[in-house]
């Protein structure tokens, strides 16, 4: 059973970057599909992007207008989300997420229950 653990989280400003990651344990990540949720307090968690478990096919929400980018490094263990030109909307807890598919389509990886492993979640908080 793989384990999750996110990093990279923290206090920004309107405008700047971030960088989170998720590293894995107790498994290999070329076995998974991976997503980044996130979840403001109050809402429903939501999808933030999608990678394949090869790395060739990625999805964001359209929310995002271009400004994440997510990558994997199967040899690292790791998955990445790059995070430019931060709004306070962006606020939230960050969560990665093995799914349950190694061949998850893109179609249907902003379904949160496409997932069964999840990590503890980093918190991104951005002030205006």
């Amino acid at each position: 059973q793989v384990q999750l653990v996110e990093s990279g989280g923290g206090l920004m400003q309107a405008g700047d970057s971030l960088r989170l990651s998720c590293a894995a344990s107790g498994g290999s990540l070329s076995n998974y599909a991976m997503g980044w949720f996130r979840q403001a307090p109050g809402n429903e968690r939501e999808f933030v992007a999608f990678i394949s478990w090869s790395g060739f096919t990625t999805r964001y929400a359209d929310s995002l207008e271009g400004r994440f980018t997510i990558s994997r490094d199967n040899a690292e263990n790791t998955v990445v989300l790059q995070m430019n030109s931060l709004k306070p909307e962006d606020t939230a807890l960050y969560y990665c997420a093995a799914a349950t598919s190694r061949f998850l389509r893109p179609q249907k990886s902003s379904s949160p229950y496409e997932y069964n492993y999840w990590g503890q979640g980093t918190q991104v908080t951005v002030s205006s």
